[in-house]
């Protein structure tokens, strides 16, 4: 590491002496000046000065002044205010100024250092311990993925993934990020294979975790009182770790009270899945109950015009209870989330709200249209990036702050995951087969057999079946498919996109949070 310069200005400089010896022996280089216009020269006219120390009261001009002064001309630097003056407002004032540190006279080197330490040393010594930390935890990770977990622990092994994931990337650790991909990774064949094992029983209603059928019945509905109005926001197409670089924002306002997970149903796509959560019900029962209400992949219309409806008749049959006031709103256009953010405190007047809001699915279809897209979300980390500044600059957060001014219960799910796609899979079928890239459905269908979990008869995962030899496959891990005409170029198109309607751990594992206005 280069040596780091200190520029320290404090008009009684010789006393100091022995902080400067320590600093000097800890290989740090000192140039030091007694007022704060000799501090401003320096910074001028010294290029190599990394860090600044500022005494408060200094003759001439003040700490503070010269602080704003050199925050004029370079807003970068770090600056660490040492002063006697215990007054809260210099302090406040010097925080609001963007100071890096602030130390009370006398000061002894130990407390220098580790001021140095945070601010210089602080992304290599967390980065450091990150690597340390993953390299520990990476063999355990290893036997837990390959010793036959169950559907809990599945979902812990992911939440620690996608923990270390962010964690290593907020650390800038390239190569060890390298090895979780491939851990990653390895996470993915195994839970394929554990879904091919079990997700039939599952919809069989065997041992079968929360899914999205039951997601309503289970996890929301026994929270609605009349006590309190209780909002449910439903993100399209929110991955676990989505959730969490929104989760900041949200808990300055509201505290967590839960956070759990469920299981989407297969396909992991919005028509079947969010549906089922509306309806309270798998798909095949949707279409045999409400014929009017159901279009398969095939047929033309929305797939998701019914919601409202569904939802209106589960409440019906699950909370058995007529006094209860609800509206439905769905959130497709910039323009409908203005009048939501208009008129949300609306919302309170409801005994359960619901907001569905479509931006994430959009901006994963649109990066796959748009190259502007695909560079501002080229990978997990953009991804989440992305949705970090939408969601910070949304109508959604602005209506979201706007109700936790008031006592209100605040539920956030989704209805399934993503997954960025990498490997393709040949796939042969009708000119009536779906064109989901991660699932098919279709007659006398064609396929890599390894590459899929494939159910044959429709009717054991409750799916309907629009023709007697029709056949699901859904893709596993990160394979998409491709038809064997043009095969190269929609190998290119496709490659590297963010799709949906498989088997993987971030289509399936969905967070359901519940939180309280604070």
């Amino acid at each position: 590491m280069d040596q780091i310069t200190i520029l320290w200005a404090d008009d009684e400089i010789d006393l100091f002496k022995p902080q400067l010896l320590f600093l000097e022996k800890k290989g740090y280089a000192v140039v030091t000046v007694t007022n704060g216009h000799d501090a401003l020269e320096e910074l001028q006219s010294n290029g190599d000065i990394d860090i600044v120390f500022l005494d408060e009261s200094m003759p001439g001009l003040t700490g503070l002044e010269t602080l704003s002064r050199i925050r004029e001309s370079n807003s970068n630097i770090p600056v660490v205010m040492i002063t006697k003056n215990e007054a809260e407002h210099v302090m406040e004032e010097a925080i609001g100024s963007q100071i890096a540190g602030y130390l009370l006279k006398p000061v002894n080197p130990m407390q220098i250092l580790l001021t140095l330490k945070t601010i210089v040393d602080e992304k290599r010594l967390v980065r450091e311990k990150t690597n340390t930390d993953y390299q520990q935890d990476f063999r355990q990770l290893l036997m837990q993925i390959n010793s036959g977990l169950d559907k809990a622990e599945w979902v812990e092994v992911y939440k620690k993934i996608i923990n270390w994931e962010i964690k290593l990337e907020d650390s800038q650790s390239e190569q060890m990020g390298e090895i979780l991909a491939v851990q990653k990774k390895e996470a993915n064949a195994e839970f394929s294979k554990f879904i091919d094992r079990n997700y039939l029983d599952w919809v069989g209603g065997e041992d079968a975790p929360i899914m999205s059928h039951n997601l309503m019945r289970e996890k929301v509905f026994p929270y609605i009182n009349k006590d309190r109005p209780t909002v449910l926001v439903l993100l399209d197409n929110m991955r676990y770790d989505q959730w969490k670089v929104i989760e900041p924002y949200l808990t300055q306002l509201y505290k967590v009270e839960e956070e759990d997970y469920f299981y989407s149903i297969l396909p992991t796509a919005t028509q079947y899945s969010r549906n089922a959560i509306f309806a309270g019900m798998l798909p095949s029962d949707i279409a045999k109950h409400y014929k009017d209400w159901w279009k398969n992949d095939a047929e033309e219309g929305g797939k998701n015009n019914h919601e409202a409806d569904l939802l209106g008749k589960q409440i019906e049959r699950i909370l058995r209870r007529g006094d209860i006031k609800w509206e439905y709103t769905k959130v497709t256009r910039t323009n409908f989330a203005r009048q939501m953010q208009d008129r949300a405190l609306d919302f309170l007047n409801n005994d359960f709200s619901v907001i569905v809001y479509n931006f994430i699915d959009m901006l994963s279809h649109a990066r796959t249209e748009m190259e502007v897209l695909k560079e501002l979300a080229g990978d997990e980390k953009a991804y989440r990036s992305l949705t970090r500044s939408w969601f910070e600059n949304s109508p959604l957060w602005a209506t979201l702050r706007k109700l936790a001014e008031r006592d209100i219960q605040l539920i956030v799910t989704t209805d399934h995951g993503t997954i960025r796609v990498n490997t393709p899979s040949r796939v042969v079928g009708d000119r009536d087969t779906s064109t989901n890239l991660r699932y098919k459905l279709g007659r006398n269908l064609n396929y890599e057999e390894k590459d899929v979990f494939e159910v044959r008869d429709p009717a054991k995962a409750m799916l309907p079946r629009p023709n007697l030899s029709s056949t699901f496959i859904f893709a596993k891990e990160d394979k998409f498919f491709l038809y064997p005409n043009n095969y190269n170029y929609y190998n290119n198109y496709y490659k590297d996109t963010f799709q949906h309607g498989g088997v993987s751990l971030e289509e399936i594992i969905c967070p359901i949070v519940r939180l309280r206005s604070r």
